[in-house]
Protein backbone atom coordinates (compact mmCIF):
# COMPACT_ATOMS: atom_id res chain seq x y z
CA UNK A 1 0.00 0.00 0.00
CA UNK A 2 1.52 3.26 -1.20
CA UNK A 3 1.98 5.58 1.78
CA UNK A 4 0.05 9.29 1.86
CA UNK A 5 0.82 12.81 2.80
CA UNK A 6 3.11 13.59 5.91
CA UNK A 7 4.34 9.41 6.08
CA UNK A 8 4.72 10.13 2.20
CA UNK A 9 7.45 12.70 2.91
CA UNK A 10 9.19 11.25 5.79
CA UNK A 11 10.06 8.17 4.06
CA UNK A 12 10.85 9.95 1.31
CA UNK A 13 13.58 11.83 3.02
CA UNK A 14 14.79 8.57 5.48
CA UNK A 15 15.14 6.03 2.71
CA UNK A 16 16.67 8.87 0.48
CA UNK A 17 19.13 10.57 3.34
CA UNK A 18 20.15 6.68 3.92
CA UNK A 19 21.42 5.82 0.63
CA UNK A 20 22.99 8.97 0.31
CA UNK A 21 24.65 8.54 3.45
CA UNK A 22 26.07 4.46 2.66
CA UNK A 23 27.35 5.95 -0.61
CA UNK A 24 29.16 8.79 0.65
CA UNK A 25 30.97 6.01 3.03
CA UNK A 26 32.47 4.55 -0.44
CA UNK A 27 34.37 7.41 -1.22
CA UNK A 28 34.70 9.93 2.33
CA UNK A 29 37.83 7.74 3.35
CA UNK A 30 39.65 8.48 0.26
CA UNK A 31 40.99 11.66 1.06
CA UNK A 32 41.49 10.76 4.66
CA UNK A 33 44.20 7.56 4.14
CA UNK A 34 47.49 10.05 4.58
CA UNK A 35 46.31 11.06 8.22
CA UNK A 36 44.59 7.46 8.95
CA UNK A 37 48.11 6.06 8.28
CA UNK A 38 50.13 8.30 10.22
CA UNK A 39 47.49 7.97 12.87
CA UNK A 40 47.53 4.39 12.61
CA UNK A 41 51.50 3.90 12.19
CA UNK A 42 51.01 1.90 8.90
CA UNK A 43 51.63 2.27 5.30
CA UNK A 44 49.53 3.41 3.14
CA UNK A 45 49.24 0.02 1.37
CA UNK A 46 48.14 -1.05 4.58
CA UNK A 47 45.13 1.63 4.74
CA UNK A 48 43.87 0.89 1.59
CA UNK A 49 42.14 -1.99 3.50
CA UNK A 50 39.66 0.36 5.08
CA UNK A 51 38.52 0.63 1.59
CA UNK A 52 38.61 -2.58 0.44
CA UNK A 53 37.18 -4.18 3.32
CA UNK A 54 33.51 -1.86 3.18
CA UNK A 55 33.53 -2.53 -0.96
CA UNK A 56 34.02 -6.23 -0.49
CA UNK A 57 30.97 -6.50 2.85
CA UNK A 58 28.97 -4.32 0.09
CA UNK A 59 29.23 -6.05 -2.90
CA UNK A 60 27.84 -9.75 -1.24
CA UNK A 61 25.32 -8.47 0.87
CA UNK A 62 23.55 -6.08 -1.99
CA UNK A 63 22.41 -9.59 -3.95
CA UNK A 64 21.23 -10.83 -0.49
CA UNK A 65 19.17 -8.26 0.17
CA UNK A 66 16.15 -9.56 -1.04
CA UNK A 67 16.27 -12.72 0.94
CA UNK A 68 17.15 -11.28 4.39
CA UNK A 69 14.62 -8.87 3.76
CA UNK A 70 11.94 -11.92 3.36
CA UNK A 71 13.12 -13.70 5.69
CA UNK A 72 13.88 -11.29 8.78
CA UNK A 73 10.88 -8.74 7.33
CA UNK A 74 11.91 -5.80 5.50
CA UNK A 75 10.92 -3.15 7.86
CA UNK A 76 12.82 -5.13 10.54
CA UNK A 77 15.89 -5.67 8.47
CA UNK A 78 15.73 -2.21 6.98
CA UNK A 79 15.71 -1.18 10.84
CA UNK A 80 18.85 -3.84 11.94
CA UNK A 81 20.69 -2.90 9.27
CA UNK A 82 20.73 0.76 10.14
CA UNK A 83 22.01 0.27 13.43
CA UNK A 84 24.68 -1.87 12.52
CA UNK A 85 26.01 1.18 10.25
CA UNK A 86 25.35 3.62 13.16
CA UNK A 87 27.38 1.22 15.64
CA UNK A 88 30.07 -0.11 13.33
CA UNK A 89 30.26 4.32 12.25
CA UNK A 90 31.05 4.78 15.87
CA UNK A 91 33.42 1.78 16.61
CA UNK A 92 35.27 3.04 13.12
CA UNK A 93 35.91 6.18 14.39
CA UNK A 94 37.53 5.10 17.72
CA UNK A 95 39.75 2.33 16.27
CA UNK A 96 43.20 2.08 17.39
CA UNK A 97 44.53 -0.12 15.54
CA UNK A 98 44.30 -1.07 11.96
CA UNK A 99 42.88 -4.70 12.18
CA UNK A 100 40.07 -3.09 14.15
CA UNK A 101 39.21 -0.37 11.74
CA UNK A 102 39.01 -2.86 9.18
CA UNK A 103 36.89 -5.48 11.32
CA UNK A 104 34.86 -2.45 12.25
CA UNK A 105 34.79 -1.18 8.54
CA UNK A 106 33.89 -4.32 7.19
CA UNK A 107 30.55 -4.49 9.31
CA UNK A 108 29.93 -0.70 8.47
CA UNK A 109 29.97 -2.48 4.57
CA UNK A 110 27.21 -5.46 5.78
CA UNK A 111 25.00 -3.12 7.30
CA UNK A 112 25.40 -0.13 4.54
CA UNK A 113 24.71 -2.60 1.75
CA UNK A 114 21.59 -3.56 2.68
CA UNK A 115 20.48 0.29 3.32
CA UNK A 116 20.93 0.63 -0.57
CA UNK A 117 18.70 -2.18 -2.19
CA UNK A 118 16.42 -1.65 0.85
CA UNK A 119 15.82 1.94 0.73
CA UNK A 120 14.79 1.45 -2.96
CA UNK A 121 12.23 -1.10 -2.35
CA UNK A 122 10.84 1.11 -0.02
CA UNK A 123 10.94 3.89 -1.49
CA UNK A 124 8.84 2.50 -4.77
CA UNK A 125 6.07 1.35 -2.13
CA UNK A 126 5.70 4.67 -0.77
CA UNK A 127 4.25 5.91 -4.41
CA UNK A 128 1.34 4.67 -6.63
CA UNK A 129 3.03 2.04 -9.68
CA UNK A 130 2.50 5.52 -12.23
CA UNK A 131 4.30 7.33 -9.52
CA UNK A 132 6.98 5.49 -9.59
CA UNK A 133 9.72 7.01 -12.00
CA UNK A 134 9.43 10.19 -9.19
CA UNK A 135 10.74 7.62 -7.15
CA UNK A 136 13.02 6.79 -9.01
CA UNK A 137 14.31 9.94 -9.83
CA UNK A 138 14.61 10.41 -6.03
CA UNK A 139 16.59 7.91 -5.87
CA UNK A 140 19.19 8.30 -8.31
CA UNK A 141 19.63 11.13 -7.19
CA UNK A 142 21.09 9.77 -3.74
CA UNK A 143 23.19 7.63 -5.74
CA UNK A 144 24.99 10.56 -8.04
CA UNK A 145 25.11 12.60 -4.77
CA UNK A 146 26.27 10.25 -2.29
CA UNK A 147 29.77 9.22 -4.01
CA UNK A 148 30.36 12.83 -5.27
CA UNK A 149 29.41 14.36 -1.95
CA UNK A 150 32.13 11.78 -0.12
CA UNK A 151 35.58 13.68 -1.37
CA UNK A 152 33.69 17.32 -0.72
CA UNK A 153 32.50 15.99 3.16
CA UNK A 154 36.44 14.13 3.48
CA UNK A 155 38.01 17.23 2.82
CA UNK A 156 36.42 19.45 4.99
CA UNK A 157 36.46 17.77 7.73
CA UNK A 158 40.16 16.66 7.08
CA UNK A 159 41.22 20.34 6.40
CA UNK A 160 39.02 21.43 9.80
CA UNK A 161 38.83 18.06 12.25
CA UNK A 162 40.67 14.61 12.64
CA UNK A 163 39.85 11.64 10.69
CA UNK A 164 37.31 9.59 13.10
CA UNK A 165 34.81 12.63 12.52
CA UNK A 166 34.41 10.59 9.34
CA UNK A 167 32.85 8.25 10.82
CA UNK A 168 31.14 9.61 13.52
CA UNK A 169 29.07 12.20 11.52
CA UNK A 170 27.33 9.27 10.17
CA UNK A 171 25.81 8.72 14.01
CA UNK A 172 22.83 11.32 14.33
CA UNK A 173 21.79 11.12 11.01
CA UNK A 174 21.47 6.82 11.63
CA UNK A 175 20.16 7.52 14.86
CA UNK A 176 17.02 10.09 13.60
CA UNK A 177 16.31 7.86 10.02
CA UNK A 178 16.06 4.50 12.38
CA UNK A 179 13.64 6.48 14.70
CA UNK A 180 11.51 7.54 11.95
CA UNK A 181 11.92 4.54 9.57
CA UNK A 182 10.49 2.71 13.02
CA UNK A 183 7.59 4.98 13.34
CA UNK A 184 6.70 5.68 9.50
CA UNK A 185 7.46 2.97 7.31
CA UNK A 186 4.81 0.20 7.71
CA UNK A 187 5.01 -3.13 8.60
CA UNK A 188 3.39 -5.86 5.98
CA UNK A 189 0.90 -8.68 7.41
CA UNK A 190 2.90 -11.41 8.24
CA UNK A 191 6.17 -9.87 7.49
CA UNK A 192 8.88 -11.81 8.90
CA UNK A 193 6.85 -14.34 10.73
CA UNK A 194 6.93 -17.00 8.03
CA UNK A 195 10.79 -18.08 8.49
CA UNK A 196 9.74 -21.85 8.69
CA UNK A 197 8.89 -21.82 5.20
CA UNK A 198 11.47 -20.25 3.91
CA UNK A 199 14.91 -22.84 3.58
CA UNK A 200 18.24 -20.95 3.52
CA UNK A 201 19.80 -21.49 0.88
CA UNK A 202 23.44 -22.09 2.69
CA UNK A 203 25.07 -23.42 -0.38
CA UNK A 204 24.15 -20.54 -2.61
CA UNK A 205 25.51 -17.95 0.24
CA UNK A 206 28.54 -19.36 0.45
CA UNK A 207 29.57 -19.89 -3.56
CA UNK A 208 28.48 -15.82 -3.72
CA UNK A 209 30.69 -14.85 -0.59
CA UNK A 210 33.14 -16.75 -2.10
CA UNK A 211 32.89 -15.70 -5.84
CA UNK A 212 31.80 -12.15 -5.08
CA UNK A 213 34.42 -12.01 -2.43
CA UNK A 214 37.38 -12.92 -4.11
CA UNK A 215 36.47 -10.81 -7.64
CA UNK A 216 36.04 -7.71 -5.49
CA UNK A 217 39.31 -8.65 -3.74
CA UNK A 218 41.25 -8.67 -7.32
CA UNK A 219 39.63 -5.80 -8.42
CA UNK A 220 40.71 -3.43 -4.99
CA UNK A 221 43.98 -4.95 -4.36
CA UNK A 222 45.23 -6.26 -7.85
CA UNK A 223 47.08 -3.13 -9.13
CA UNK A 224 48.90 -2.71 -5.53
CA UNK A 225 49.82 -6.56 -5.58
CA UNK A 226 51.01 -6.22 -9.51
CA UNK A 227 48.06 -8.70 -10.26
CA UNK A 228 48.41 -11.89 -11.71
CA UNK A 229 52.56 -11.45 -10.41
CA UNK A 230 51.26 -11.92 -6.72
CA UNK A 231 50.36 -15.59 -5.45
CA UNK A 232 47.17 -14.16 -3.31
CA UNK A 233 45.70 -12.84 -6.95
CA UNK A 234 46.19 -15.77 -8.44
CA UNK A 235 44.63 -17.80 -6.12
CA UNK A 236 41.48 -15.25 -5.31
CA UNK A 237 41.10 -15.21 -9.18
CA UNK A 238 40.46 -19.13 -9.48
CA UNK A 239 38.12 -18.87 -6.41
CA UNK A 240 36.47 -15.51 -7.84
CA UNK A 241 36.01 -17.56 -11.43
CA UNK A 242 34.98 -20.63 -9.86
CA UNK A 243 33.01 -19.61 -7.16
CA UNK A 244 30.78 -17.45 -9.48
CA UNK A 245 30.37 -19.83 -12.01
CA UNK A 246 29.33 -22.61 -9.47
CA UNK A 247 26.98 -19.92 -8.17
CA UNK A 248 25.29 -19.33 -11.37
CA UNK A 249 24.52 -22.54 -11.70
CA UNK A 250 23.05 -23.71 -8.72
CA UNK A 251 21.08 -20.34 -8.24
CA UNK A 252 19.08 -21.92 -11.53
CA UNK A 253 19.01 -24.82 -10.39
CA UNK A 254 17.39 -24.91 -7.24
CA UNK A 255 13.58 -24.13 -6.05
CA UNK A 256 14.12 -21.19 -3.85
CA UNK A 257 17.49 -19.71 -4.13
CA UNK A 258 19.02 -17.20 -2.23
CA UNK A 259 19.34 -15.06 -5.06
CA UNK A 260 16.53 -15.23 -8.20
CA UNK A 261 19.00 -14.80 -10.86
CA UNK A 262 15.91 -16.30 -12.79
CA UNK A 263 14.95 -12.16 -13.36
CA UNK A 264 17.30 -11.89 -15.72
CA UNK A 265 15.41 -14.21 -18.08
CA UNK A 266 13.39 -10.28 -18.68
CA UNK A 267 14.88 -9.00 -21.44
CA UNK A 268 14.46 -5.78 -20.09
CA UNK A 269 16.51 -6.37 -16.94
CA UNK A 270 19.01 -8.56 -18.40
CA UNK A 271 20.17 -5.42 -20.79
CA UNK A 272 19.53 -3.09 -18.31
CA UNK A 273 22.18 -4.39 -15.54
CA UNK A 274 25.08 -3.73 -18.82
CA UNK A 275 23.73 -0.14 -18.88
CA UNK A 276 23.68 -0.19 -15.17
CA UNK A 277 27.21 -1.55 -14.94
CA UNK A 278 28.47 0.80 -17.86
CA UNK A 279 26.98 3.81 -15.73
CA UNK A 280 28.31 2.65 -12.63
CA UNK A 281 31.95 2.19 -14.27
CA UNK A 282 31.52 6.00 -15.11
CA UNK A 283 30.24 7.13 -11.96
CA UNK A 284 32.69 5.93 -9.85
CA UNK A 285 35.63 6.00 -12.21
CA UNK A 286 35.20 9.72 -12.70
CA UNK A 287 34.88 10.38 -8.81
CA UNK A 288 38.36 8.76 -8.56
CA UNK A 289 40.21 9.84 -11.33
CA UNK A 290 38.52 13.77 -11.39
CA UNK A 291 39.76 13.79 -7.43
CA UNK A 292 43.29 12.46 -8.47
CA UNK A 293 44.24 14.39 -11.61
CA UNK A 294 43.11 17.49 -9.66
CA UNK A 295 45.36 17.41 -6.87
CA UNK A 296 48.28 15.72 -8.12
CA UNK A 297 48.22 17.45 -11.41
CA UNK A 298 46.91 20.93 -10.95
CA UNK A 299 47.74 21.20 -6.94
CA UNK A 300 43.87 21.54 -5.80
CA UNK A 301 43.84 20.82 -2.10
CA UNK A 302 40.95 17.83 -1.01
CA UNK A 303 38.61 20.55 -0.07
CA UNK A 304 38.86 22.55 -3.25
CA UNK A 305 38.37 19.77 -5.14
CA UNK A 306 35.39 18.14 -3.41
CA UNK A 307 33.80 21.54 -4.14
CA UNK A 308 34.71 21.62 -7.80
CA UNK A 309 32.80 18.29 -8.54
CA UNK A 310 29.80 19.29 -6.03
CA UNK A 311 28.61 22.53 -7.82
CA UNK A 312 27.38 21.18 -10.69
CA UNK A 313 26.54 17.98 -9.52
CA UNK A 314 23.90 20.30 -7.37
CA UNK A 315 22.32 19.93 -11.09
CA UNK A 316 21.13 16.72 -10.40
CA UNK A 317 18.88 17.76 -7.46
CA UNK A 318 17.26 19.54 -9.96
CA UNK A 319 16.78 17.74 -12.86
CA UNK A 320 16.13 14.16 -11.33
CA UNK A 321 12.91 15.18 -10.06
CA UNK A 322 11.54 16.73 -12.81
CA UNK A 323 12.88 13.75 -15.08
CA UNK A 324 10.61 11.34 -13.04
CA UNK A 325 7.58 13.73 -13.62
CA UNK A 326 7.94 13.42 -17.03
CA UNK A 327 8.60 9.59 -17.16
CA UNK A 328 4.97 9.40 -14.82
CA UNK A 329 3.72 11.10 -17.66
CA UNK A 330 4.11 8.14 -19.73
CA UNK A 331 7.13 9.11 -22.09
CA UNK A 332 9.62 6.82 -23.31
CA UNK A 333 13.08 6.43 -21.40
CA UNK A 334 14.67 5.27 -23.99
CA UNK A 335 15.66 8.73 -25.44
CA UNK A 336 17.02 9.57 -22.07
CA UNK A 337 18.91 6.79 -21.78
CA UNK A 338 20.58 8.03 -25.02
CA UNK A 339 21.18 11.35 -24.77
CA UNK A 340 22.75 10.78 -21.11
CA UNK A 341 25.39 8.31 -22.21
CA UNK A 342 25.79 10.89 -25.09
CA UNK A 343 26.24 13.50 -22.44
CA UNK A 344 28.58 11.81 -20.37
CA UNK A 345 30.57 10.48 -23.42
CA UNK A 346 30.91 14.36 -23.87
CA UNK A 347 32.09 15.11 -20.58
CA UNK A 348 34.97 12.48 -20.86
CA UNK A 349 36.23 13.96 -24.34
CA UNK A 350 35.97 17.34 -23.00
CA UNK A 351 37.93 16.74 -19.81
CA UNK A 352 40.35 14.93 -21.80
CA UNK A 353 41.41 18.19 -23.57
CA UNK A 354 41.92 20.65 -20.45
CA UNK A 355 45.09 22.25 -20.63
CA UNK A 356 47.56 21.83 -17.07
CA UNK A 357 46.76 25.49 -16.25
CA UNK A 358 42.93 25.25 -15.60
CA UNK A 359 41.28 26.90 -12.89
CA UNK A 360 38.62 25.41 -10.49
CA UNK A 361 35.67 27.22 -12.01
CA UNK A 362 36.97 25.71 -16.06
CA UNK A 363 35.81 22.29 -15.02
CA UNK A 364 31.97 23.91 -14.32
CA UNK A 365 30.75 22.84 -17.65
CA UNK A 366 32.29 19.50 -18.40
CA UNK A 367 31.21 18.34 -14.55
CA UNK A 368 27.81 19.68 -15.30
CA UNK A 369 27.76 17.58 -19.12
CA UNK A 370 28.41 14.65 -16.43
CA UNK A 371 25.34 15.91 -14.01
CA UNK A 372 22.88 16.22 -16.93
CA UNK A 373 24.02 12.60 -18.16
CA UNK A 374 23.70 10.83 -14.91
CA UNK A 375 20.71 12.53 -14.13
CA UNK A 376 19.16 11.14 -17.41
CA UNK A 377 20.49 7.99 -17.11
CA UNK A 378 20.50 7.07 -13.39
CA UNK A 379 16.57 7.55 -13.21
CA UNK A 380 15.00 4.90 -16.35
CA UNK A 381 17.89 2.36 -15.39
CA UNK A 382 16.46 2.38 -11.64
CA UNK A 383 12.90 2.18 -13.35
CA UNK A 384 13.59 -0.26 -15.65
CA UNK A 385 15.04 -2.80 -13.10
CA UNK A 386 11.49 -3.64 -12.20
CA UNK A 387 9.83 -3.04 -15.56
CA UNK A 388 8.01 -6.06 -16.54
CA UNK A 389 9.12 -7.90 -13.53
CA UNK A 390 5.99 -9.17 -11.03
CA UNK A 391 5.73 -7.71 -7.22
CA UNK A 392 7.66 -10.64 -5.83
CA UNK A 393 10.38 -10.46 -8.02
CA UNK A 394 11.19 -6.35 -7.38
CA UNK A 395 13.30 -6.94 -4.39
CA UNK A 396 15.52 -9.76 -6.65
CA UNK A 397 15.64 -7.05 -9.27
CA UNK A 398 16.54 -4.32 -7.46
CA UNK A 399 19.41 -6.09 -5.79
CA UNK A 400 20.95 -7.29 -9.07
CA UNK A 401 20.48 -3.95 -10.21
CA UNK A 402 22.38 -2.60 -7.47
CA UNK A 403 25.34 -5.14 -7.36
CA UNK A 404 26.02 -4.64 -11.30
CA UNK A 405 26.32 -0.82 -10.25
CA UNK A 406 28.57 -1.52 -7.84
CA UNK A 407 30.76 -4.26 -9.57
CA UNK A 408 30.55 -1.66 -12.59
CA UNK A 409 32.51 0.70 -10.48
CA UNK A 410 34.56 -1.88 -9.27
CA UNK A 411 35.90 -2.66 -12.26
CA UNK A 412 36.36 0.72 -13.27
CA UNK A 413 38.54 1.99 -10.69
CA UNK A 414 40.17 -1.25 -11.30
CA UNK A 415 40.99 -0.14 -14.92
CA UNK A 416 41.71 3.18 -14.26
CA UNK A 417 44.61 2.06 -11.62
CA UNK A 418 46.13 -0.36 -14.34
CA UNK A 419 45.78 1.75 -17.63
CA UNK A 420 46.95 4.71 -15.40
CA UNK A 421 50.25 2.94 -14.52
CA UNK A 422 50.46 2.05 -18.10
CA UNK A 423 50.16 5.19 -19.94
CA UNK A 424 52.41 6.66 -16.97
CA UNK A 425 55.48 4.59 -17.88
CA UNK A 426 54.69 4.69 -21.26
CA UNK A 427 54.09 8.97 -21.78
CA UNK A 428 57.37 9.10 -19.43
CA UNK A 429 59.27 7.10 -22.09
CA UNK A 430 58.14 9.38 -24.67
CA UNK A 431 58.88 12.41 -22.79
CA UNK A 432 62.49 11.33 -21.25
CA UNK A 433 63.63 10.41 -25.16
CA UNK A 434 63.17 14.10 -25.94
CA UNK A 435 64.94 15.04 -23.02
CA UNK A 436 68.40 14.93 -24.90
CA UNK A 437 71.52 16.64 -22.48
CA UNK A 438 72.82 17.96 -26.24
CA UNK A 439 69.11 19.77 -27.33
CA UNK A 440 69.08 23.45 -26.97
CA UNK A 441 65.57 23.54 -25.10
CA UNK A 442 67.12 21.12 -22.36
CA UNK A 443 70.18 22.89 -22.36
CA UNK A 444 68.60 26.60 -22.36
CA UNK A 445 66.05 24.98 -18.93
CA UNK A 446 68.34 23.44 -17.05
CA UNK A 447 71.29 26.00 -17.27
CA UNK A 448 68.50 28.49 -15.98
CA UNK A 449 67.50 26.30 -13.27
CA UNK A 450 71.21 26.28 -11.97
CA UNK A 451 71.95 29.83 -12.62
CA UNK A 452 68.65 30.71 -10.48
CA UNK A 453 69.53 28.52 -7.83
CA UNK A 454 72.99 29.57 -7.40
CA UNK A 455 72.02 32.77 -7.44
CA UNK A 456 70.21 32.29 -4.15
CA UNK A 457 73.50 31.19 -2.72
CA UNK A 458 73.12 27.66 -3.79
CA UNK A 459 76.72 25.80 -4.67
CA UNK A 460 77.02 24.31 -8.77
CA UNK A 461 76.75 20.58 -7.31
CA UNK A 462 73.87 21.31 -4.90
CA UNK A 463 72.08 23.34 -7.69
CA UNK A 464 72.74 20.93 -10.52
CA UNK A 465 71.16 18.12 -8.72
CA UNK A 466 68.17 20.27 -7.72
CA UNK A 467 67.51 21.48 -11.22
CA UNK A 468 67.44 17.15 -12.61
CA UNK A 469 65.01 16.55 -9.70
CA UNK A 470 63.16 19.89 -11.09
CA UNK A 471 62.90 18.52 -14.52
CA UNK A 472 61.94 14.87 -13.44
CA UNK A 473 59.38 16.36 -11.35
CA UNK A 474 57.86 18.17 -14.28
CA UNK A 475 58.09 14.98 -16.47
CA UNK A 476 56.73 12.66 -14.07
CA UNK A 477 53.74 15.57 -13.66
CA UNK A 478 53.16 15.61 -17.06
CA UNK A 479 53.32 12.16 -18.06
CA UNK A 480 50.33 12.05 -14.77
CA UNK A 481 48.22 14.35 -16.52
CA UNK A 482 48.07 12.62 -20.23
CA UNK A 483 47.55 9.07 -18.88
CA UNK A 484 44.51 10.72 -17.12
CA UNK A 485 43.31 12.67 -20.29
CA UNK A 486 43.87 9.26 -21.94
CA UNK A 487 41.54 7.18 -19.11
CA UNK A 488 38.66 9.65 -19.65
CA UNK A 489 38.55 9.07 -23.51
CA UNK A 490 38.93 5.67 -22.71
CA UNK A 491 35.61 5.95 -19.97
CA UNK A 492 33.76 7.84 -22.81
CA UNK A 493 34.58 4.66 -25.43
CA UNK A 494 32.55 2.50 -22.70
CA UNK A 495 29.43 4.99 -22.96
CA UNK A 496 29.37 5.02 -26.85
CA UNK A 497 30.03 1.45 -27.80
CA UNK A 498 26.73 0.22 -25.49
CA UNK A 499 24.23 3.45 -26.72
CA UNK A 500 23.38 0.57 -29.50
CA UNK A 501 22.43 -1.71 -26.93
CA UNK A 502 19.10 0.48 -26.70
CA UNK A 503 18.06 -0.90 -29.20
CA UNK A 504 16.74 -4.18 -27.04
CA UNK A 505 14.73 -2.18 -24.38
CA UNK A 506 11.20 -2.20 -24.87
CA UNK A 507 8.51 -0.38 -23.21
CA UNK A 508 5.16 -1.58 -23.38
CA UNK A 509 2.85 1.40 -23.28
CA UNK A 510 -0.27 -0.64 -20.64
CA UNK A 511 -3.87 0.06 -21.26
CA UNK A 512 -6.31 1.71 -18.72
CA UNK A 513 -7.15 -2.18 -17.49
CA UNK A 514 -3.77 -3.75 -17.47
CA UNK A 515 -3.01 -0.71 -15.05
CA UNK A 516 -5.65 -1.43 -12.88
CA UNK A 517 -4.83 -4.87 -12.21
CA UNK A 518 -0.83 -3.74 -12.06
CA UNK A 519 -2.19 -1.52 -9.34
CA UNK A 520 -4.61 -4.01 -7.73
CA UNK A 521 -1.56 -6.30 -7.38
CA UNK A 522 0.81 -4.37 -5.94
CA UNK A 523 -1.72 -3.19 -3.15
CA UNK A 524 -2.52 -7.00 -2.67
CA UNK A 525 1.57 -8.00 -2.34
CA UNK A 526 1.72 -5.01 0.21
Amino acid sequence: MSAKGVAKFVIVITTVSAAIMELIDTSIVNVALNDMSGSLGVSIEDISWVITAYAIANVIIIPLTGFLAEYFGRKNYYIASMIIFTIASYFCGQSTSLVELVLWRFIQGVGGGALLSTSQAILFDAFEPEDRPIASGLFGMGIVLGPTLGPTLGGYIMDHFQWPLIFMVNIPIGIIATILAFVFIDLKPGEGRNKKSIKIDYTGILLLITGIGCLQYVLERGEAEDWLASGTIRTCAIFAFVGLVSFIWYELTIEKPAVNLRVLNNRNLAFTTIFTFVTGFGLYTSVFVFPVLAQRVLGFTPYETGLTLLAPTLITVIMMPIIGKVMSKGVSPIPFVVFGFIFFAAYCYYSASVSPDVGRWDFFFPLALRALGLSMVQLPLINQAVVGLQPKDYAAGISLNNMIRQLGGAFGIAMANNYVARQYAQHRTDLVSNLTPGSSEFTNRFNTLVQGMMAQGTDLASATTKAYAVINAAVEKQAYYLSYLDTFRLVGIFFILVIPLVAFLRVKKKTAAEKALAKAAVAEAH
